[in-house]
């Protein structure tokens, strides 16, 4: 077994990046292009366990739909509204189909390396952005914050993920987060898409208009939404771009993706702060799908439904969120 255990910049297919080693894991994280974590890999048994992009140039167009991109406020606004406190927010419409805002404004985002290193058998960075007025983001989002994030491999016990978000301003900020999180499946050389099932801890599923916004409605699940809830499904039983509220099962709100060839399950535990879940599977492709964890409905702010129901709240001035999230293997 390889014990090294270390934290180093290096290239990531030209990119500047941050890997780390821990036994038989490694991972590597691209500061400059959002903080993205682009890979989390199992060396000794050949692992994926996240979509890595093939072509750089594609990737920096559009880092959305590889590795785990932080999407800060995330998904959809309709028209590029968003209403807080009494003012209109105007995001760019950058999703021509439809007509909304997507995804924010932190996963294409320069981000900070404030530590690395190597703590016992783990190996860990911490990466952060500052907005205020000196930062692009300010012209849409008028609030001064640090987003943290703290990444930490451990040989036995996977990959975590740490968030730390602080309101630095003098007014409460709005506080949407998700995870863009890009998952391969099948992550084994050899599996095939048939190979493949996961379990998800959605509750109800969101009713989404011709523009991908929610109704406020929700709609019955079908039998392989059940299944999603229960024994599991292939991830690519239909093409998803499906929005559920999340129901957390024995405490945890996790995805299990399971390879029916070798047994093994990947975990992706979430963590309950994340009251949503998006589902998206590039029109059922067969090789990767994206359980996005997320702490608002999409369009949350507006949407007239109560704001703890559906996750649209703020930090105020000196306050602080946090999550942490865990990727591991299960079944060796």
């Amino acid at each position: 077994m390889n014990n090294r255990t270390d934290a180093f910049l290096g290239d990531y297919q030209g990119e500047t990046a941050v890997w780390l080693k821990a036994g038989r894991y490694e991972a590597a994280l691209l500061p400059q292009i959002g903080g993205n974590l682009i890979a989390f890999r199992d060396t000794e048994q050949n692992f994926r366990f996240l979509r890595e992009p093939d072509d750089m140039e594609v990737f920096r167009a559009n880092p959305g739909v590889h590795g785990i991109p932080v999407l800060f406020p995330p998904n959809r606004y309709e028209d590029g509204k968003f209403p807080w406190n009494g003012r209109i927010l105007n995001f760019p419409v950058n999703e021509e189909k439809t007509g909304n805002h997507l995804h924010g404004f932190l996963h294409t985002a320069a981000w900070n390396v404030d530590q690395m290193g190597v703590n016992g058998e783990e190996s860990f960075v911490v990466v952060s952005v500052k907005v205020d007025e000196h930062h692009p983001a300010f012209q849409y989002l008028p609030f001064t914050f640090v987003f943290q994030l703290r990444y930490t491999l451990h040989p036995e016990l996977g990959l975590s993920q740490h968030v730390l978000i602080r309101n630095l301003g003098s007014e409460t900020m709005p506080c949407l987060l998700a995870f863009h999180t890009a998952v391969n499946a099948p992550f084994a050389p050899g599996s095939t898409a048939e190979d493949c099932r996961v379990k998800v801890t959605i509750g109800e599923r969101w009713e989404l208009n011709d523009r991908m916004l929610p109704t406020g409605r929700f709609q019955e699940l079908d039998a392989n939404e059940r299944k999603l809830q229960d024994e599991g499904v292939s991830p690519y039983f239909a093409a998803m771009d499906n929005h559920y509220t999340a129901k957390p099962q024995g405490g945890r709100n996790r995805m299990e993706l399971t390879d029916t060839r070798t047994g093994l399950t990947l975990v992706y535990d979430a963590g309950t702060a994340y009251k949503q879940w998006m589902i998206w599977n590039n029109g059922a492709c067969g090789s990767f799908f994206c359980p996005e964890p997320q702490m608002n409905l999409v369009n949350a702010p507006n949407v007239a439904l109560p704001a703890d129901e559906i996750g649209l709240f703020g930090l105020a001035p000196g306050e602080l969120f946090e999550e942490t999230s865990r990727i591991y293997l299960r079944g060796e």
